[in-house]
């Protein structure tokens, strides 16, 4: 695969995911409790009046059992061959020198890839920015909900719901042939840092004024977070040949995966800490909140720059 389609499709991967992520809450804050937004669709006395939770849990259960059934009729993209084929494959390639360099690579197996630091100094900046990502969505919401006199917005789960549906991403695509991509993501995280310090202002602001800024913010934080999240797979395909770079996806989900699980269990208890500051002449309550989000912003950023980051000079599409 080209460069140039290498990045269109891991931009539209990023971009589908990215539009799940909106959805997904959007889903939860119109569904959620519909006994008592919808009374005349669902009774107080029906299960969705004594679950109020369990009507968004049916459709994306729902969801998810189409998506698996859809599974069944993607394409194979492994090519599966017959006895002849791989005999003669295997008498080729005894006849021919075998030059590629990519044979090297794989034959230490995917313990190399621990050794490959261009790959590990890579995952690991896309794991600080992927903790500060799932940080800041279960932050923003608390927030959202929270009432003014804390901080918040005294938003309803309903209005959550629309501002995090607002969403669509068309930046990468147009930059990634001119920009370099750890440059972008660098860019990215220092317009991140005023974008975050901007939100403990927004309380202050009512009405549409408001919603059009939250939208706004909203609508870059996600972009930006798409964005990178493409850079990142792109940065980590270039780093090892196409033999290992099944084995390298494996290691760096897993990798964000432990990230992931630790951001929400750090970004509540930031959220507790900060709701018992609301008079602290340092930093008062969600303002210590979004400083957080951008020290981990910063290390991520700082990661980004030698010594620590390695690149490797060649791109293997």
């Amino acid at each position: 695969m080209s460069e140039r389609h290498s990045h269109l499709a891991l931009s539209l991967m990023s971009s589908s995911r990215g539009i799940g992520l909106i959805v997904g809450p959007a889903i939860g804050g119109y569904l959620a409790q519909p006994a008592d937004k919808y009374p005349g669709i669902f009774s107080v006395n029906s299960i969705f009046g004594r679950f109020p939770y369990f009507l968004p849990c049916l459709c994306i259960s729902l969801l998810a059992i189409a998506a698996v059934i859809a599974c069944f009729w993607l394409p194979e993209t492994l090519h599966k061959h017959t006895e002849d084929t791989m005999l003669n494959s295997s008498t080729e390639a005894v006849e021919e020198p075998c030059s590629d360099l990519n044979a090297e690579q794989s034959g230490s197996g995917c313990l190399s890839l621990f050794t490959n630091w261009p790959l590990m100094s890579t995952i690991t900046v896309y794991c600080i920015f992927s903790l500060q990502d799932v940080a800041y969505a279960e932050v923003f919401s608390l927030w959202a909900v929270s009432d003014r006199k804390y901080g918040g917005l005294s938003f309803s789960s309903q209005d959550v719901g629309l501002l995090l549906l607002i969403y669509q991403i068309l930046i990468y695509p147009l930059v990634a042939n001119s920009v370099d991509p750890i440059t972008l993501v660098r860019a990215i995280a220092l317009l991140t840092i005023p974008l975050l310090s901007s939100y403990p202002f927004m309380p202050a602001l009512s009405g549409s004024i408001l919603q059009l800024a939250l939208n706004c913010a909203s609508f870059l934080k996600n972009s930006f977070s798409v964005t990178t999240m493409t850079v990142f797979n792109i940065l980590m395909n270039d780093a090892v040949s196409q033999d290992l770079r099944a084995s390298a996806n494996g290691l760096s989900v897993t990798l964000m995966s432990i990230f992931k699980t630790i951001a929400p269990a750090v970004a509540g208890v930031i959220f507790s800490w900060a709701q018992r500051r609301q008079i602290a002449p340092f930093l008062p309550g969600d303002h210590l909140v979004f400083f957080m989000l951008n020290v981990f912003t910063v290390i991520g950023l700082m990661l980004t720059f030698r010594p620590f980051y390695a690149r490797n000079g060649t791109s293997n599409h």
